[in-house]
């Protein structure tokens, strides 16, 4: 059960910041978390994204100062109006989007990040990125194309045009057609059946996913980490595709809506700061 409480704002710690949230984003792991895969004490405060503005300071914090603008990946709370983080896990948020709209990059960017730079991806490649109509393929597609690779995506039709914005090279609607054609790599980031992965697999030299493990010779797994160094040059590198702007309070409501498989893109949930 997904509830709103009304708790004490938190004190930062020595080497922590306190943030001010303007907003978070909606992850898939989410539902994970409520369905005990990923086991956590509760109660459990939801968020992993947090885009927001320094409000205080722990001992030993010279990195910012009060009223900067970051962006960073909690482990859990961000879906709140103030949040504690480690500073070693915020970087200052990008001016070249609103404020909000950054807390879309940092779980879902990293994946995508750590993923490309798993499968090696380089110029010239033909890159497959399996469900890039989601946040984390969103990513993938831009940060193949960024390599030089030819980018083709799959995603439902409802998706196609996003894709396409993000600069994928051809777009397959999953729906109606089945991709299988050879590829160098394929980048999964949706769950699949063991059948369809290992078709996927077959399609590749090599492939990553960081869904669903595959069993293969070519094939690897990430799990994605926080990462400093590699956000402060994500924020910079891609945009968002942001599919709705909710409140905290129809958190619940967005867990039905992916639930039902009718989510796309990134869904931020604000608090209704400026930002």
């Amino acid at each position: 059960m997904i509830r709103l409480d009304q708790v004490a704002v938190p004190e930062p710690g020595a080497g922590e910041v306190l943030v001010a949230v303007v907003a978070t984003s909606f992850n898939p792991t989410e539902i994970a978390v409520r369905a005990g895969v990923f086991p956590v004490p509760l109660p459990f405060a939801l968020g992993w994204d947090v885009a927001g503005v320094v409000a205080g300071l722990g001992d030993g914090v010279s990195e910012f100062a009060v009223g900067d603008a970051v962006v960073g990946w909690v482990d859990g709370g961000a879906a709140s109006e103030f949040v504690v983080a480690p500073v070693e896990r915020l970087v200052a948020a990008p001016g070249s989007m609103p404020l909000a709209h950054a807390a879309g990059i940092p779980l879902a960017g990293l994946t995508a990040m750590q993923a490309v730079a798993a499968a090696g991806v380089e110029a010239g490649q033909r890159v497959l990125v399996n469900g890039a109509g989601g946040g984390i393929g969103g990513f993938a597609v831009q940060l193949a194309k960024r390599a030089g690779a030819h980018v083709i995506a799959t995603a439902s039709a409802r998706s196609v045009a996003a894709v396409r914005r993000l600069g994928a090279d051809e777009v397959v609607d999953y729906t109606s057609t089945v991709f299988d054609e050879p590829v160098d790599v394929v980048l999964n980031v949706v769950p699949v059946s063991a059948e369809e992965g290992l078709r996927l697999a077959g399609l590749a030299r090599v492939f990553v996913s960081v869904a669903t493990p595959v069993v293969a010779a070519n094939a690897s797994h990430v799990v994605a980490r926080p990462d400093r160094d590699q956000l402060a040059e994500l924020v910079g590198l891609v945009r968002v595709e942001v599919s709705a702007v909710r409140s905290l309070a129809d958190t619940a409501e967005v867990h039905r809506l992916s639930e039902a498989g009718a989510v796309r893109g990134k869904v931020l949930l604000t608090t209704g700061r400026p930002g």
